[in-house]
């Protein structure tokens, strides 16, 4: 039995697009060191990202073997710029556009870099608010870093606020959405997958504030028990269950969150056991469970009264009714955003 299929009990974990691009985080972390550094003969960029392209390289050269170094890699810049030719040749940007024009390049696995990346085969996924079908589907088969091709604003939240709210996601035009971001904790790093075209885009950080604020108040405690009740792709329970957290419940309104943070919780060393259902309790272990329900509906399924409360809202979303009803079942109630 392989190491990943040992921990997920009764499932055959894929992403989306069928494919086994989940591995566990001990195998993310043995690639991670040098996997987007530069070798002896990978060719730096001095692309200017304000200056129209077509003012600095003749368009006709650039392909996907264009500053493509013998290890398989080049430049995150010259990626861009292949992707920014073909959306160019397609009608979906003016002939004077530069790089910044390309869109946001989600590199997977994200964690804080010192320099631009160096990138390889399937490790960017590619966000931007204006492209058709015709375009995405070249950059996916010509340019080989890419693993798939989002259209949506950045400045927009996926996901889904409340039960009376539509979802918001964007929109998959083709190819594979899911990323791994490797976030560090004062238990050491956890890798957290995301569907980036359903979960909302946090972009690694050499210290993740919400991680530190949560850590602080179970310093209060010895091995306290947590409710999640916002939870995401399961980033901030998976922490505080690495860092001895005597239980912890996950919630989250919006079924692909759910579902990713059962994953996640595999993916991070906590054997997971999957229901069948898209409502209620998902997924559950020695000393976690996993819920989709609204969190009004959520009090009937609890046990006991936890120690730590955690809500991280979207920004701009009322938490008013959130701390009342958490207050009313969680000893202290903290608010991370």
């Amino acid at each position: 039995m392989c190491k990943m299929t040992a921990l997920f009990k009764h499932m055959d974990i894929r992403c989306s697009c069928g494919d086994h691009h989940i591995k566990s985080c001990e195998d993310v972390m043995e690639t991670l060191k040098n996997q987007f550094l530069p070798c002896r003969g990978c060719l730096a960029d001095d692309l200017k990202k304000f200056r129209p392209l077509n003012q600095q390289v003749d368009l006709k050269n650039v392909d996907y073997q264009w500053k493509l170094c013998k290890c398989g890699r080049r430049h995150l810049d010259s990626v861009m710029a292949h992707v920014l030719k073909i959306m160019m040749e397609e009608g979906q940007r003016k002939n004077n556009s530069t790089l910044r024009h390309a869109g946001t390049p989600l590199i997977t696995p994200g964690y804080p870099l010192k320099s631009p990346p160096y990138l390889g085969k399937d490790s960017l996924v590619l966000l931007t608010d204006e492209i058709d079908h015709k375009s995405a589907l070249r950059i996916y088969k010509e340019v080989p870093e890419v693993r798939g091709v989002l259209k949506g604003d950045l400045k927009e939240t996926v996901g889904v606020t409340d039960s009376e709210s539509s979802p918001h996601t964007y929109q998959l035009l083709k190819g594979c959405d899911l990323r791994c971001d490797v976030l560090e904790t004062p238990s050491g790093p956890i890798c957290i997958y995301k569907n980036q075209g359903q979960i909302h885009i946090e972009f690694p950080k050499p210290s993740n504030p919400k991680i530190t604020v949560l850590h602080e108040t179970m310093d209060q405690y010895s091995n306290p028990s947590v409710l999640d009740c916002t939870c995401g792709p399961g980033t901030l329970g998976i922490s505080a269950l690495k860092s001895g957290a005597r239980k912890v419940v996950f919630n989250d309104i919006w079924y692909p969150a759910a579902w990713i943070t059962s994953v996640n919780l595999g993916v991070n060393g906590f054997p997971v056991e999957f229901s069948q259902k898209k409502q209620g309790l998902i997924g559950e272990g020695d000393n976690f469970q996993v819920y989709c329900a609204d969190l009004r509906d959520l009090k009937p399924f609890l046990d006991e009264k936890y120690d730590i409360g955690v809500i991280d809202p979207f920004p701009g979303v009322d938490f008013t009714e959130f701390s009342q009803i958490m207050g009313e079942i969680c000893h202290e109630v903290i608010i991370i955003g």
